[in-house]
């Protein structure tokens, strides 16, 4: 715990030979560890734990180190031969060795001999290991704690793993927010049995098996581990129901089965869980009520989260926990409708998620007093919460507060900005102007949006070093600030959907890091500013709805490089698209609409790297975790704002401009496009066949144009299509059908076509009375040939019947005709059959008389 700067550990260091004990851990020291190090023979416990850079290339020395009980090189990086497992198989004393982070990539899968008679804890956690797991680690019996999480490891447990009969931790999980894939267990956990039976059962108090890619069910044999304290099986694909075993693990302390696909009740049996601090069951399937009995002996209860579920809290507003919580998250389950009065006893809390709750009452006058002290993170967004919000200069550490979408009102409520990081007040009815007071050095993230507020936007707003301000969807006006030079890592600011005048000011990409831009819907003017070359890490550019005049600046396309989103849309910009836009290999979305936009659509628009390349994961678009980035998008006929999903969209947008030419083949490349629209040009030409390519298309416009011929029959081929229109055109011949063209039943998608033909409009293509209906394919040339050929076959079918007739007849009495004995045997034959039938007759009608005569 010093600071050396980064010096080398002296050689002489290794002269000390009766040191014992040796501490160099966080004391700034960096390069090679020094051989030399090898010569202290009666080293019981040395400490290289590395907060700067210190490295070893082969550790062979550590072999010398006999009396070594005690080795935490945690940071060390250890070089691709550094042979650290031969030199640590031959210390004979050694019983902790922890190598978390130290960028070993391989181990050996087996040794020669194990020598770790008293190893008792092995920590190699955290590198790039990337094999199976080794055998040999099996054979030391000794070992009560082995962690192996954060690795490339994969495949099963070996079943050897029983014979630990003295560990007590297991860890074989995957961090987060590491970018490594963990211990790919890839097991279903209810045939782990062979592999956590005999003596482990009694021994193992620690299980980490959290994002381990496990499925299957928890199995009942979980609830005999008698010693387990804390059982970690979060982020993984568990499913099935909790089972009631659980409620035998008399000592368990921590569980946490988060993020799973568990459904069903949670068992009354987690109420004898009575040592249980932390309870975590978020975002899973769980339904059914929780009353209070589940909680009657969970006296030591610290930590609860069951947000995310389908449960509904059943507690009394009298009711008295036994507990007193530090945290509590219940997000998303059925609470309300009244505020729950019992929380007024936990007198401790620091962390509370009370969202989506279904609260539609005022807070208590107790509410913000209760909790003032301790409260550090608080939630309580999309509920029906009215009133107004008092004074919280009183929340002196709380650092998140999320208030939004309630039915707030009043003026916006003064709060401790020297502490807070995040403050959601966005969605409720709060008025008045903005003001946050003398100093907000902390506040990274603010969003008023969607409230009733107006004035201008404060100069103060520039100070904070905002990560993300959104302002929008209020009342304010005048200009934009021109003061942003001190937000140095500001990422996203929003001023969108206010009554904002004048030009965009020139500080406004003074921001080195910002990524998105949003000022659409405002009353800004001017051309577009050449500072905005200077916003070369923008992704998103929303300048639409506004009165922006002369061109699309080509500069656009030769800096702003990482653009995913660029929407200029309903301004007054004129000349032609640059080519060069294509330049934007990230861009996604592309809406130009609305405009007075003249030329050719570049054929270079084919080029776009991103619309080629189908979306199957939702990506997040900011850099920021708690913002998520929307958009307004005009699709299928109607504008949508899109936010989760946002990252799936893929749209070209150049409708409503003054284009022409033809339609350039080179866009059916784009096989990611979602939605095209080219409506309300003057674009000529036929719709080429190549537009089958653009399998993932749900809406398509080519209305209002002059296009001509015929409706390529290869449409039917965009079986996601669900939004059609290409109307006012000059387009001729039957309209296609099959596949998705069977569902346009409009006929106005078509209208003012006078050429066109067939289902679903009212002029019947040529000689097609009997052809008509959605099963109707091709065009009248297709008809007649099709009539053609089925009156050719009719014909034929009649001469052959005739002529079968003909040789029929003739086969059987042609012999007859010409041969006596044949025309003898055969009239004969024709007698012998006439008798026998009259002769049954006769008799079945003799017997019939006789019968009814009996009768």
């Amino acid at each position: 715990m010093n600071n050396f700067g980064g010096l080398r550990i002296p050689e002489f260091v290794g002269s000390f030979r009766q040191l014992k004990y040796l501490n160099l851990s966080n004391a700034g020291l960096g390069g090679l560890i020094p051989t030399q190090l090898g010569n202290l023979s009666s080293l019981q416990y040395l400490d290289l734990y590395n907060g700067f850079d210190l490295s070893i290339d082969n550790a062979l020395w550590i072999s010398h180190l006999s009396s070594l009980r005690y080795l935490n090189m945690t940071g060390v990086e250890f070089g691709a031969g550094a042979h650290w497992l031969q030199a640590l198989n031959m210390l004979p004393s050694i019983v902790e060795v922890r190598l978390h982070d130290c960028d070993i990539n391989t181990i050996p899968l087996s040794l020669p001999h194990v020598n770790f008679t008293s190893l008792s804890v092995l920590d190699l956690s955290s590198n790039y290991i990337n094999s199976t797991m080794p055998g040999w680690l099996f054979n030391i019996s000794s070992l009560e704690h082995l962690d192996l999480s954060d690795n490339d490891i994969r495949g099963i447990i070996p079943p050897a793993i029983k014979n630990l009969a003295s560990l007590e931790f297991l860890g074989l999980c995957k961090m987060q927010h590491m970018g490594l894939s963990g211990i790919n267990i890839s097991k279903k956990l209810h045939e782990l049995d062979e592999v956590f039976m005999g003596c482990i059962k009694n021994s193992l108090d620690t299980l980490y098996m959290y994002n381990t890619q496990l499925s299957g069910y928890l199995p009942d044999w979980l609830g005999d581990f008698k010693m387990l304290k804390s059982l970690y099986l979060d982020s993984n694909s568990i499913s099935g129901p909790i089972p009631a075993s659980i409620g035998r693990l008399s000592v368990l302390q921590d569980l946490v089965l988060s993020y799973n696909m568990l459904h069903g009740t949670i068992p009354a049996r987690f109420g004898r869980l009575a040592k249980l601090v932390s309870l975590d069951l978020r975002s899973n399937f769980l339904e059914g009520v929780i009353s209070e009995e589940y909680f009657a002996d969970l006296t030591e209860l610290n930590y609860l989260d069951l947000s995310d579920n389908q449960l509904i809290l059943n507690l009394t507003s009298d009711w008295i926990p036994t507990f007193q919580l530090q945290q509590l998250a219940i997000g998303s389950c059925k609470l309300g409708p009244q505020f729950p009065a019992w929380l007024r006893t936990q007198e401790n809390i620091s962390y509370l998620d009370l969202s989506s709750n279904g609260i539609s009452s005022t807070l208590p006058d107790w509410f913000w007093k209760s909790f003032s002290q301790h409260i550090s993170y608080l939630d309580i967004s999309s509920n029906g919460i009215a009133g107004s919000v008092p004074d919280l200069t009183s929340l002196i550490n709380i650092y998140m507060l999320n208030l939004s979408s309630n039915y707030f009102e009043g003026p916006l409520p003064n709060f401790n900005s020297s502490i807070m990081m995040l403050v959601d007040l966005s969605n409720n009815s709060f008025s008045g102007v903005i003001h946050l007071g003398k100093s907000t050095p902390n506040l990274q993230y603010l969003s008023l949006s969607t409230n009733n507020l107006s004035g201008k936007i404060p100069l103060s707003l520039c100070q904070p070093d905002f990560r993300v301000l959104d302002l929008s969807k209020n009342h304010l006006l005048g200009e934009l600030p021109d003061c942003w030079n001190n937000s140095s890592f500001t990422l996203v600011k929003d001023f969108s959907s206010n009554n904002l005048s004048r030009s965009i000011p020139p500080s406004i990409c003074q921001l080195p890091y910002l990524e998105s831009l949003h000022l659409s819907n405002n009353n800004l003017s001017g051309e577009l500013p050449l500072s905005l070359r200077s916003c070369v890490t923008l992704v998103t550019l929303d300048l639409g709805q506004n009165a922006f005049i002369g061109t699309i600046p080509t500069w656009i396309g030769e800096s702003l490089l990482f653009l995913s989103i660029l929407r200029l849309r309903s301004n007054k910009l004129v000349g032609n698209i640059p080519p060069n836009l294509s330049r934007l290999s990230a861009l996604q979305i592309l809406d130009l609409a609305n405009n007075n936009l003249s030329g050719t659509i570049p054929s270079s628009f084919g080029n776009f790297t991103a619309m080629k390349v189908l979306r199957k994961t939702n990506e997040t678009i900011s850099n920021y975790p708690d913002y998520i980035e929307n958009l307004q998008v005009t699709m299928k006929g109607s504008d949508n704002e899109y936010a989760i999903f946002l990252s799936l969209v893929i749209a070209m947008d150049l409708s409503d401009n003054n284009l022409s030419g033809k339609i350039p083949e080179e866009l059916a490349s784009l096989l990611g496009l979602v939605s095209l629209n080219l409506s309300g040009n003057h674009l000529i030409g036929e719709i080429t066949e190549k537009i089958s390519a653009l399998q993932q298309l749900q809406s398509l416009d080519l209305s209002r144009n002059s296009l001509y011929g015929g409706i390529p029959s290869s449409v039917i081929a965009l079986t996601f299509l669900s939004h059609l229109n290409l109307s006012y055109n000059n387009l001729s011949g039957r309209v296609p059908s099959g596949n998705q063209f069977q569902t346009f039943t409009d006929s106005s998608i078509y209208v003012d076509n006078p050429g066109l033909c067939g289902f679903p409009l009212a002029q019947k293509c040529k000689d097609d009375e009997t052809n008509q209906g959605p099963n109707a394919v091709g065009g009248d040339e297709q008809n007649d040939n099709a009539m053609d050929e089925e009156g050719s076959e009719i014909e034929w079918l009649y001469m052959s019947m005739g002529l079968g007739f003909a040789v029929g007849l003739w086969a059987v009495f042609g012999p007859l005709l010409f041969n006596r004995k044949w025309r003898e045997a055969y009239f004969r034959l024709i007698d012998q059959v006439y008798d026998m039938v009259y002769v049954a007759l006769a008799v079945t009608f003799n017997r019939f008389k006789e019968h009814n005569a009996a009768a």
